[in-house]
């Protein structure tokens, strides 16, 4: 019995030796193999930079003709992602004042700048929110070493907010030129000089664009059994097709569509979506429909540092539809101004700003507008739209007033009723509420104040829904049951009493 307790207790000392060394072995060599990997940074970088999610500026590189040794595509795609790095790391410090990642991406030399930079803004409680929307390098140099490489970082466009503590007070967009010095070090790219050559106020202009003498009588569109989520797994072109004939027949020409910008992949827009958008205009062409696409449905953030990323989703789907021909018109996002209060309406109007610049500037022929929830808000950024949208959901006793004011505000430039009507719903959650026959007199006022106005129109909307998502107006039964009962088609498919007044005869 003692024999078999010693060779127990052998057996075990052993295998915890044998263990113990596993483990020293292991340990050594991993450390081994990280100080011996460098094309990994992922695992030594303290920001985990991911630019696919986090920051993707258009960058056009000029033809390549540069001194010294010839660069491979795998050497000018490392200098471009090490670079596009070094910006995003710059906004970031910037913007939080700390100093994490940069000895990433600069060496020493160019770390002292930084870094005083910071300081100097810590303490004076001075943060930037700033971003790039466009680099235009040329390489002039690269060193027969391979480890030295000079660019030119043409008209580089740059945002920059300023803040003292929580107050704005200062807005800033260039047009600039740098020019860079980067070596190579541990197998990666890091800044040595970034020097600003010459910068200038950037101010783009475009031509406005006109809806000519075409005259907007449409209205909203969701099909009655995927409201809010159209485009998802129960996408049914036959439905689609028999509604769009519908909403033709019954004297409309436009409908107006919403990508919702998490839905469809945000920057990286998912194929499937813009198949079924494709399906969706093609549709609408053969039933003699024209389009408006409302951009930027459900978001909400509109942070410098995040621009980037709106703007490869919208010039992804404006390059891919600008010359479809049942399209009308981009809307740039819906109801902005009420995150106005929430956002910041200097934060909320500057993205608006950016994102008419960047569809105009890959779509010229098209009009571009900004679905506003009130007419209050309608006249800003008059000057930069094409034709001014406006919701109105209150009385119809006081529209004309207000209708008024803001053709006295913007003389020269059509008004489009954008989204109004009156639900139907009369029951336990609003026993006040209004009747079908309410909702019909509702319906031929508003078409008598559109004649009298000429105003474009599109009203809210074809069908009462039997579910609403409770991301649109809450879980409170009350407002959801409300919202189910806009339509001119009950959820039977039966018309209302409202349907003859859905067009203007």
């Amino acid at each position: 019995m003692v024999s078999l307790n010693k060779k127990i207790v052998r057996t075990i000392l052993i295998a915890t030796y044998i263990l113990i060394i596993s483990l020293v072995i292991y340990g050594i060599s991993s450390i081994y193999s990280y100080l011996n990997t460098g094309a990994d940074r992922s695992s030594i970088l303290h920001t985990e930079i991911k630019k696919i999610n986090q920051y993707l500026p258009e960058i056009n590189w000029a033809p390549i003709n540069n001194e010294g040794r010839q660069i491979d595509s795998t050497t000018l795609n490392a200098i471009e992602n090490n670079y596009l790095d070094a910006w995003y790391i710059r906004h970031i410090a910037y913007k939080s004042n700390l100093k994490n990642g940069i000895e990433d991406y600069y060496t020493d030399n160019a770390r002292k700048n930084l870094y005083a930079f910071i300081d100097s803004n810590f303490k004076q409680k001075i943060t930037i929110e700033s971003t790039t929307l466009k680099h235009n390098p040329i390489l002039n140099f690269f060193s027969e070493d391979g480890q030295l490489a000079v660019i030119t970082d043409k008209d580089v466009i740059e945002y920059k907010h300023v803040f003292k503590g929580e107050e704005l007070i200062g807005k800033f967009s260039e047009k600039s030129t740098y020019k860079i010095i980067l070596l190579l070090e541990d197998g990666f790219w890091r800044i040595r000089h970034l020097v600003k050559e010459s910068t200038e106020i950037y101010k783009p202009k475009y031509e406005n664009t006109t809806l000519e003498n075409f005259k907007i009588k449409g209205i909203n569109y969701y099909p009655q059994d995927t409201p809010w989520t159209m485009f998802g797994e129960n996408f049914n072109s036959a439905i689609i097709e028999k509604d769009f004939k519908l909403i033709h027949d019954s004297g409309l020409n436009t409908i107006r569509l919403f990508i919702q910008y998490e839905d469809f992949g945000s920057a990286k827009i998912a194929e499937d979506k813009i198949l079924k958008l494709q399906q969706t205009l093609d549709i609408a062409e053969i039933n003699g429909l024209k389009v408006i696409i409302t951009l930027f449905d459900f978001y909400g953030d509109y942070s410098i540092l995040n621009w980037t990323l709106n703007h490869r989703h919208a010039k992804t789907i404006v390059s891919k539809f600008k010359k479809h021909n049942a399209l009308l018109a981009w809307d740039i996002k819906n109801e902005p101004n009420l995150d106005f209060e929430s956002r910041g309406k200097d934060n909320v109007t500057a993205w608006l700003d950016t994102m008419i610049n960047l569809i105009k500037s890959v779509d010229k022929e098209h009009p571009v507008t900004i679905g506003w929830s009130d007419t209050n808000s309608a006249s800003t950024l008059k000057e930069k739209v094409d034709f001014v949208s406006f919701h109105y959901y209150k009385s119809l006793d006081t529209i004309e007033t207000e209708i008024k004011i803001l053709q006295t505000k913007i003389p020269n430039k059509k008004l489009v009723l954008q989204e109004f009507g009156l639900s139907s719903y009369k029951g336990i959650w609003n026993p006040f509420g209004n009747s079908k026959k309410d909702q019909a007199n509702y319906f031929k006022k508003a078409q008598e104040i559109i004649t009298k106005y000429d105003l474009g129109y599109l009203s809210w909307t074809l069908y009462d829904f039997t579910e609403v998502p409770k991301e649109v107006v809450g879980r409170l039964p009350w407002r959801r049951n409300i919202q189910k009962r806009y339509g001119f088609i009950d959820e039977n498919g039966v018309k209302k009493e409202a349907f003859k007044y859905i067009s203007k005869k």
